[in-house]
C-alpha cells in the first residue's frame, strides 16, 4: 500500500468541518493512501459523535463525494466503505434540523440542534453564526473573564458560545436569553443536550425533556425570554451579571438601537455596584451598521475598546471574515 504523507486538519477543527454545512467541507485530501482515507472518514462523518447526532444531509452527502473524487484523482480505488456511506445519504431528504458538533480543547465536545435553513420560522435565531465561534475561541483562552462570575448573554441564538464558556471557562452561573419562542425551545434542548441541568426561570415554559446531569462543579443555567425593547430595569437588575456577552447581533440598525438601550438599562440599574465587563462580537458585514454601533454607544456615554485579534482558531467560519470583538465600560 502506498503511504502518503498529508497535512490533514486534527482535533477541534476535523470534527467541526464535519458537522460543517454548505461551502466549508473541503479538506486537504490530495495523495491519500487507502489507510488515511478511511481514517478521515472514521474521524468525521462516522466519528461516533456524528454518528450518535447526525450532520447535515447536504454537508455529509458533499464531504464523502469530495473524498472519494480526491481518492480517483490519484488513481487509487477507493474504499468500499466510502462508497456504502455515500449510498447512505444520496436518497435521504435534508430534515428541516440537523447536529453541529465541535470538539473543545479539553476533549470535551459541545453539540447543537440546529435548523438547516439560514431563516426559519421568521429568525435567523436558529443557526449558529460566525461571531459566535469567534468570540468563543476568545473566551477559551481567556477563561479567568468568566471564572465564577455570572455571565448573561444576549441573543444566544444556538448557544454555541454560552457552552463552550459553561465547559471551559467555569463561570458560577450562566443566562443564556433570546426573545423568539422556538429559539428559547431549542435553547432549552441544546442546554441540556450537552449535560447541562436547567435551573426554573418564570418567563419559560414547560421544560424540555431531556436528562439532568447537573453536579456541583457545573455552572446554574438559566435560559430567559428577554425582549430588549419591553425589558425592564428590575427584570434586567434581577440577573445580577458579572459579564454580559452578545455575538452577532449587531446586524441592522434596529437591533443596533435596541441592543444600546438594553445596555444602557443594564448600566443604569447596577449603579452603586461594580459594573459589569461587557463583551460584543460581530462581524463587519456592513460598515456603516457597525459606525452606527459605535456612534450610539458614544451618544449613551458607554465608552468603548477594540479587543485585540486572537490567533487560534478553534473553529470553522470564514477565513477572510472581519470580525472583531468590543469591550465596553457600562
Amino acid at each position: 500500500m502506498e503511504k502518503v504523507s498529508l497535512p490533514l486538519p486534527r482535533g477541534p477543527a476535523l470534527l467541526a468541518r464535519a458537522n460543517d454545512c454548505g461551502s466549508r467541507f473541503l479538506l486537504a485530501m490530495q495523495g491519500l493512501s487507502r489507510c488515511c482515507l478511511f481514517h478521515n472518514s472514521c474521524t468525521t462523518v462516522k466519528h461516533p459523535l456524528c454518528v450518535k447526532h447526525p450532520p447535515s444531509v447536504k454537508y455529509a452527502r458533499c464531504f464523502l463525494s469530495e473524498l472519494i473524487r480526491k481518492h480517483e484523482a490519484v488513481h487509487t480505488e477507493p474504499l468500499d466503505e466510502l462508497y456504502e456511506a455515500l449510498a447512505e445519504v444520496l436518497m435521504p431528504k435534508e430534515p428541516t434540523q440537523c447536529h453541529r458538533s465541535y470538539l473543545l480543547p479539553s476533549g470535551d465536545s459541545v453539540t447543537l440542534s440546529e435548523s438547516t435553513a439560514i431563516i426559519s420560522h421568521g429568525t435567523t435565531g436558529l443557526v449558529t453564526w460566525d461571531a459566535a465561534l469567534y468570540l468563543a475561541e476568545w473566551a477559551i483562552q481567556n477563561p479567568a473573564a468568566f471564572a465564577h462570575r455570572t455571565v448573561l448573554e444576549l441573543g444566544s441564538g444556538a448557544g454555541l458560545t454560552g457552552l463552550a464558556i459553561c465547559k471551559t471557562c467555569c463561570p458560577s452561573a450562566y443566562i443564556f436569553s433570546d426573545y423568539h419562542s422556538c429559539v428559547l425551545e431549542q435553547l432549552r434542548g441544546n442546554v441540556l443536550l450537552n449535560g447541562l441541568s436547567l435551573e426554573p426561570d418564570a418567563t419559560a415554559p414547560a421544560q424540555h425533556p431531556g436528562h439532568n446531569t447537573y453536579d456541583s462543579e457545573s455552572p446554574k443555567v438559566t435560559v430567559a425570554q428577554l425582549d430588549w425593547d419591553v425589558v425592564t430595569a428590575p427584570q434586567l437588575a434581577a440577573f445580577q451579571p458579572d459579564v454580559i456577552i452578545a455575538a452577532d447581533v449587531l446586524y441592522c440598525p434596529e437591533t443596533v438601537l435596541s441592543l444600546v438601550r438594553v445596555l444602557q438599562r443594564l448600566s443604569a440599574c447596577l449603579k452603586g455596584q461594580q459594573a459589569p465587563d461587557a463583551y460584543v462580537a460581530f462581524t463587519v458585514r456592513n460598515p456603516q451598521t457597525c459606525q452606527l454601533f459605535t456612534s450610539e454607544l458614544g451618544q449613551a456615554g458607554i465608552p468603548w475598546e477594540a479587543v485585540p485579534h486572537h490567533d487560534q482558531k478553534l473553529f470553522p467560519y470564514e477565513e477572510h471574515s472581519d470580525m472583531a470583538i468590543l469591550k465596553l465600560m457600562l
